[in-house]
């Protein structure tokens, strides 16, 4: 039995006798299949999700975002490790599906492993379409269509150049957009003599072409491709014209191809996808499919809505429930690099339509819909989408609008409020099926329901029903929707930051009611301060771990489900889903023994790779999860500890070797470096938090750039705070001049409980000290030699609670006394004692 069905009981001996459904997808379809599931009958079957990528559930939505820097891969995640975890889900990722038996009912994956199923889920989305012209194979050339598309254009941009977009749809624009925004002079192809031609009428592709060339791109529509010329990689696009393009990045966005080769192999019915009932079934009763993949009474979809639709029907099939999938009516409401766009259904015209148009000039605003036999069957929108919910919602109702006809084109409001406007009005008259966010599949009925259960801010909405959670179009209505459902119980979002969207409270006020209202628990923080999801969420529960750790040492039981997967595994998690190992080296000092073991380790468990760190440490690649606990029981014998590498803790003490060999030395660095390691290794702390100690002025440590670092001098050791040498650069303060050894190690100890108690989870020592100032840090641990004496005493005394196995079994005995750094500084007595 693996680690998982041990620590878990998702074996099959757990399972008992659920079945067991594989899904071959970890992208958004796949997964939203599997909340649907949960949310009705989450004990119904065993679940394991199949991954070709290395990452878990993320936005694909999101991808241009983050290519724009506008936000990181982390704020992309839908479902991170704790909810496959806590959801007992075995997810298998970069280790692509390869072939189905479906007469075995196995799935083989290409690392060779062979996994059986009662019932399977493809889930495989689409596939993009590279134009088969010569030279699409030059390196260089790239889709838009995954994390590992976004690091490659990343890489490019780095290095400046010319980008040329192949393709004027959504994707390509976006594409357009962020390589722009990184600097790099793009051009755009677009063999249509309008962009977004299926989205937008030429009126409105107008207005975009004319909008992204002011930002500073090249749009060439009615362009055609006639090759990619480059020698041993892209150097440029030559047009059928004879325009040469000069390019160093080739992005392929012409459009998507839904991925069947897995359903065609294994003999299932595909069309242009894999054909489906009204349940998501294919032609085999045990094998399902959903999302991108699929045909559906001959149509396929590619837009994002009609996918939830699919998942719903999907989990209520699986769950004997008597709906089905009919089909979706799809809109598109998007933001095109920071511009507005909205269209829906039918906007080409015809006979018997009528066209009803709105430009604003001034403002940038064009709107079209069109009419046909007192019904709305179409609509775009440029600038201004507000009212593109209210167009949909009247398009998949069939409604009569020749009562309100005349005042159509100026949106709900006005229609609806007889020429005045009235949002507020709007919004409440809009049906509880009304669709406010496309992204997520979010009703009007869902928004209010999570208001009237509690969420009553924009924040508290997005964490329970994910409403505006994505690309954000839709906040207006959300807001709207808050102050219709509140009325006068709604103020608008707060000023101060929340600390997460479970609660309207900051970090700060969290802390201050834990030790004023003597809260011990997590639960109990949630209940008394009003929580607005039963669980919290990944930002959250993390936090009030920390916080009460700090709080109750000694009293409060470390929750393991509220930490991150690196802390609870103690080791990194890496791209390929292995992970590294990093054992404890004090001061970087290490003797034959340790090195002995480590050898051992890489040999016994076939590491590919160790490498030296900058903090002076090895660090051991290519763990398997299931080894770890074996990995670190074979470290421990050979008396080695967690170097914490994956944890809000110190993680190193970075020293040089001072006076004993150094001619330039003027103190004892290593022996110093070594005591504080040992005086506060396994503290946890708001973030990692790095140590260093130079034996003279030259700095052969970086003691300059740590969150704590000690410069010896003649006269003794100067101290330094703040530092921090990562992304943003910072220089340390200097916090004080002591005489002694004794002294920095008390100063020291004095800093890290003072940062410990105040600061707020995830602050590094920079921003705290940035944000409380370096005269208060010195004023509570210089001037104040009272207050210093019980920061370090409170410090020492959560030490000894510390739990010092990696494998967090509490050490007993002489082991503690051993390990503990108890056993080793006790410069003044214990507050306890």
């Amino acid at each position: 039995m693996d680690i998982r069905a041990q620590e878990f009981g998702t074996g099959e001996a757990a399972a008992g006798s659920r079945q067991h459904l594989v899904v071959i997808g970890n992208g958004m379809a796949g997964c939203r299949a599997i909340e649907e599931l949960l949310a009705r009958d989450p004990g119904r079957y065993r679940v394991t999700i199949v991954g070709a990528e290395p990452h878990v559930n993320y936005n694909r939505i999101m991808l241009s975002p983050v290519l724009a820097g506008e936000k990181t891969f982390d704020e992309i995640v839908i479902n991170d490790r704790a909810w496959y975890d806590d959801n007992r889900i075995d997810l298998i990722t970069s280790d692509a599906a390869e072939a189905i038996d479906r007469d075995a009912k196995t799935v083989r994956l290409g690392s060779g492993r062979i996994i059986a199923y009662d019932k399977l889920l493809i889930a495989t989305g689409s596939n993009p379409f590279i134009i088969p012209v010569p030279g699409h194979t030059l390196p260089g050339v790239i889709s838009f269509r995954d994390m590992n598309d976004v690091g490659s254009m990343l890489s490019a941009a780095e290095q400046g150049g010319d980008a040329v977009v192949i393709g004027g749809g959504l994707l390509g624009l976006e594409a357009a957009h962020g390589l722009n925004l990184r600097g790099m002079k793009v051009t755009v192809i677009h063999l249509m003599p309008t962009l977004m031609e299926r989205q937008l009428d030429e009126a409105a592709g107008w207005l975009l072409k004319h909008a992204l060339e002011g930002r500073g791109q090249t749009i060439l529509t009615g362009a055609d491709t006639a090759e990619i010329v480059g020698d041993g990689k892209v150097e440029g696009v030559r047009l059928k014209d004879g325009t040469l393009i000069p390019a160093s990045i080739v992005v392929m966005a012409v459009g998507i191809r839904p991925s069947v080769a897995l359903a065609k192999q294994a003999g299932l019915a595909v069309g242009r996808g894999i054909q489906v009932d009204d349940h998501m079934v294919t032609s085999d009763p045990d094998v399902l499919a959903v999302g991108e993949c699929v045909e559906h009474d001959g149509q396929v979809y590619g837009l994002v809505a009609p996918l939830w639709d699919m998942c719903r029907a999907l989990a209520d099939g699986l769950t004997e429930r008597h709906t089905g999938y009919k089909g979706s009516v799809t809109s598109t409401k998007l933001k095109v690099s920071g511009i507005d766009v909205f269209s829906a259904g039918d906007f080409a015209g015809g006979a018997g339509a009528e066209d009803i148009v709105l430009r604003d000039a001034s403002r940038g605003v064009y709107k079209r819909v069109v009419v046909a036999n007192d019904r709305l069957i179409g609509a775009v929108l440029y600038g201004d989408t507000a009212d593109g919910g209210w167009y949909f919602d009247l398009m998949k109702k069939g409604e009569d609008v020749s009562s309100f006809r005349d005042m159509l084109i100026f949106g709900q409001s006005y229609a609806l409020g007889g020429g005045q406007a009235d949002p507020k009005a709007a919004v409440a008259a809009l049906s509880d099926d009304a669709e406010i966010c496309g992204c997520n599949g979010v009703s009007k009925g869902k928004v209010v329901a999570s208001i009237e259960g509690g969420a009553c801010t924009l924040d508290a909405v997005r964490a329970i029903c994910k409403a505006s959670a994505s690309c954000g179009s839709c906040t207006g209505l959300v807001e709207t929707l808050l102050a219709v459902t509140l009325g006068d119980d709604y103020s608008g979002e707060r000023t101060t930051k929340t600390m997460c969207k479970c609660t309207s409270f900051g970090h700060d006020e969290v802390r201050k009611a834990i030790v004023e209202r003597g809260l011990k628990e997590i639960p109990e923080v949630m209940q008394e301060m009003s929580w607005s999801t039963p669980d919290g969420c990944s930002s959250c529960r993390p936090a009030l771990n920390y916080y009460l750790l700090c709080a109750w040492p000694g009293e409060y039981r470390d929750d393991q489900q509220s930490r991150f997967v690196n802390e609870r595994m103690h080791a990194n998690i890496q791209k390929d889903g292995t992970y590294s190992v990093v054992p404890r080296m004090w001061g970087g000092i290490t003797n034959p023994r340790e090195l002995r073991a480590i050898a051992d380790v890489v040999e016994k468990y076939n590491a590919p790779m160790v490498k030296v760190t900058g903090g002076q440490r090895l660090d051991i690649f290519g763990i398997k999860k299931d080894d770890l606990p074996a990995v670190w029981a074979d470290l421990n014998a050979a008396g080695m500890v967690s170097g914490h590498a994956y944890g809000k803790a110190l993680r190193t003490v970075k020293t040089c070797v001072g006076s004993e060999w150094c001619r330039f030395g003027t103190q004892d660095s290593t022996g110093l470096g070594i005591q504080l390691e040992r005086m506060s290794w396994g503290s946890w702390m708001p973030h990692k938090f790095k140590i260093a100690v130079s034996g003279c002025p030259r700095n052969c440590a970086e003691a300059t750039i740590k969150d704590f670092g000690v410069i010896c001098v003649d006269s003794g050791y100067e101290l330094l705070v703040g530092g921090n040498g990562g992304i943003k650069l910072r220089g340390t303060e200097l916090l004080c001049k002591v005489a002694t050894e004794q002294q920095a190690l008390d100063h020291c100890a004095a800093f890290i409980q003072l940062y410990r108690e105040e600061a707020r989870y995830l602050d590094r020592t920079a921003p705290w000290i940035e944000r409380v100032g370096i005269d208060y840090v010195r004023q509570r641990i210089v001037d104040d030699e009272v207050g210093r004496e019980a920061l370090t005493a409170r410090f020492l005394y959560s030490q000894s609670f510390m739990q010092d196995d990696p494998w967090e079994k509490r050490a007993a005995g002489a082991e503690r006394e051993l390990h503990s750094p108890m056993g080793i500084f006790q410069p003044i007595a214990l507050a306890a004692e």
